[in-house]
């Protein structure tokens, strides 16, 4: 029995390392095929360590965007010697652009909106109060492939086809529920007498909110702004149906479109692929220390 403890902790180690090697292997073998030429991305066995390290890929990401340089002109090769590209290359530089203005927007407009309602319903007791938290949880539940054909006919009435303010509309409508019910648990968390204190010192609601409640939220307000951001940054199944042209199309569908060439390039896809990775990761990493915590507070009261 006395070893029964390091036992425990060993297979606790084990299992952690495999499930971490089964979610970082894909990114490992995206990063490491970015600086891969073509042929070598396609050799059997294939090589986790370049043998001939590039950045030619990288540079074909942003060389595309002044050559133009399309299917018909570049077709033999590949992007590691100046030869194939996809003819939609020129339009990732764009479509990073569309993402970042998309994921920044969803974010402010989400906390506008999902703070004061969170607050509302943490704090305020009103008629009809248990009705919109549970009619807000269901929205949830439905899966957003259901939720296609009533976003398609309500951006269509409102002429916003193929504009960025429809993705923005359509990702508030996914977000907002989960940032307020997350604040929503923490703000319930803290003391009442927090609330009653900055009232009798004559803070309206507003002040209460903003002066007391937000600076002790920060935790959980980083963990819906990473949310927010990722869920925006990522999503693709709304952006392929309200976007058309280059000019609104974000990250997610001009990365799709690299595959609907007659030749495909490996290399200038994962090259791509690790451009598109780079943000989240950046975002994630600067606020990794809040993420837990501010998912835990929001979700157990007390």
């Amino acid at each position: 029995m006395k070893y029964l403890p390091t036992l425990r902790q060993t297979l606790i180690f084990f299992g952690s390392m495999l499930f971490a090697l089964y979610v970082l292997a894909p990114i490992a073998w995206l990063v490491s095929s970015s600086v891969q030429s073509e042929a070598e991305i396609t050799s059997v066995p294939p090589h986790w360590i370049p043998e001939q390290p590039t950045l030619e890929n990288f540079a074909a990401v942003f060389k595309s965007g002044d050559e133009k340089v399309t299917y018909e002109t570049r077709k033999e090769g590949d992007t590691a010697t100046g030869g194939f590209i996809p003819s939609t290359a020129s339009n990732l530089l764009p479509s990073m652009k569309n993402s970042f203005i998309v994921a920044c927007a969803v974010v402010v407009l989400n906390l506008l909106v999902g703070v004061p309602a969170a607050y509302a319903l943490a704090k305020i007791r009103f008629i009809g109060r248990s009705g919109s938290i549970y009619f807000m949880l269901t929205t949830r539940v439905i899966p957003d492939i259901a939720l296609v054909v009533p976003f398609f006919l309500f951006v269509q009435k409102l002429g916003l086809m193929d504009s960025l303010s429809s993705l923005v509309i359509t990702y508030l409508a996914i977000t907002v529920p989960f940032t307020v019910f997350i604040l929503m648990g923490y703000f319930e968390s803290l003391p009442d007498e927090l609330d009653k204190a900055a009232r009798v010192d004559g803070c309206s609601r507003l002040q209460t909110l903003l002066l007391v409640f937000l600076p002790l939220a920060l935790p959980s307000l980083v963990a819906v702004i990473l949310f927010t951001f990722l869920t925006s940054w990522n999503e693709f199944l709304l952006a392929l149906m309200f976007t058309q042209t280059p000019a609104s199309q974000t990250m997610p569908i001009v990365v799709a479109s690299f595959t609907s060439d007659f030749n495909i390039s490996f290399s200038f896809i994962n090259a791509a692929g690790v451009m598109a990775i780079i943000p989240p990761v950046i975002v994630a990493v600067m606020f990794e220390r809040y993420i837990v915590s501010g998912l835990t507070a929001g979700a157990v009261k007390g």
